[in-house]
């Protein structure tokens, strides 16, 4: 008996786009951060602290989901997991968009600091400021098994 089943598949593609869906979403307000203060004008941090908090309540419900998923996904072989065309490249489109977030994020925290927005108590610790943070983390979470 395959213990995939396709109510369990469904299911998981379903969270998976909705966890990629709140991907765009975070990412989006990232972007629009970046532009704000990559212009001259005021930069105003409410608007995107407001969507922050609002965001972080939905991203702990899709990802408490998806540890569950995980779980029993990783309990799979291999063969049957390969069977599941629709989540691996959900997995590898939520990673790239995941590296994304980090790497503007980060430029984010930079201009922020060139701004002096950022007091110096809040500022990442140093594994965070090295050069290849974002790389080693995606090397690290790459290595875990789709």
């Amino acid at each position: 008996m395959n213990p995939l089943t396709n109510e369990f598949t469904a299911d998981m593609v379903m969270e998976l786009q909705a966890y990629a869906a709140l991907c765009d979403e975070i990412f989006n307000l990232t972007v629009r951060e970046s532009q704000a203060l990559s212009s001259p004008e005021a930069y105003e941090p409410k608007e995107f602290n407001e969507k922050r908090n609002e965001l972080l309540p939905r991203m702990d419900g899709v990802m408490a989901q998806l540890r569950h998923r995980r779980i029993f996904w990783q309990q799979i072989s291999p063969s049957d997991r390969e069977r599941c065309e629709q989540v691996k490249p959900l997995f590898h489109n939520i990673q790239n968009q995941l590296m994304k977030i980090l790497t503007l994020d980060r430029e984010n925290q930079q201009a922020m600091l060139r701004r002096g927005l950022v007091p110096v108590r809040h500022l990442p610790s140093a594994p965070v400021r090295t050069a290849n943070f974002v790389a080693n983390v995606y090397q690290r979470n790459a290595a875990t098994p789709a």
